[in-house]
């Protein structure tokens, strides 16, 4: 392996690290939004004055938390036709992870479809009851169908081909 390419795959990791935390830390404040009904840029200020940015996509936190926020209602309409129950009788972990892989599979369309169910999962597992990673999967997939078809299958297709 090249040294540059080396490199590459370190960047790569640090800013998949960096991203992560802030979609931990946006899950976090989403909840506090969600149990607290604060103001969301009290949250955004409380989270930053609490945490150690240095190792969190700051940027990318700032807009889960602020895209999530603006767009509930919008997200709800959207999640509700591959949920099995009423949104208002999910767990507000499973509420907050479902939210934040809605909005970026809706608008962060650089970020594949795969990772964003895959973080979900991760959140799930990290932060949801036993087997809420499961659920978070199962709608997420449902969900990447409906909005990024083209993607799936064309994944999809690549490894059937194999």
């Amino acid at each position: 392996m090249s040294a540059e390419s080396n490199n590459a795959g370190q960047k790569n990791r640090g800013r998949t690290q960096t991203r992560r935390k802030a979609r931990e830390l946006a899950l976090q404040a989403l909840y506090q939004w969600h149990m607290a009904g604060s103001s969301i840029t009290d949250i955004e200020a409380q989270f930053r004055a609490r945490n150690d940015m240095t190792k969190v996509d700051g940027g990318f936190f700032r807009e889960l938390l602020l895209g999530v926020a603006q767009q509930a209602s919008e997200l709800d309409e959207t999640l509700s036709p591959v949920l099995d129950r009423d949104l208002e009788k999910l767990d507000p972990v499973e509420k907050a992870a479902l939210r934040l892989g809605c909005y970026e599979l809706k608008v962060r369309t650089d970020v594949p479809y795969r990772v964003v169910i895959n973080e979900g999962i991760e959140l799930a597992k990290k932060f949801g009851a036993q087997d809420s990673h499961k659920y978070i999967n199962g709608i997420l997939d449902k969900l990447a169908l409906n909005l990024r078809a083209v993607e799936v299958k064309e994944y999809r297709n690549r490894r059937q081909s194999r």
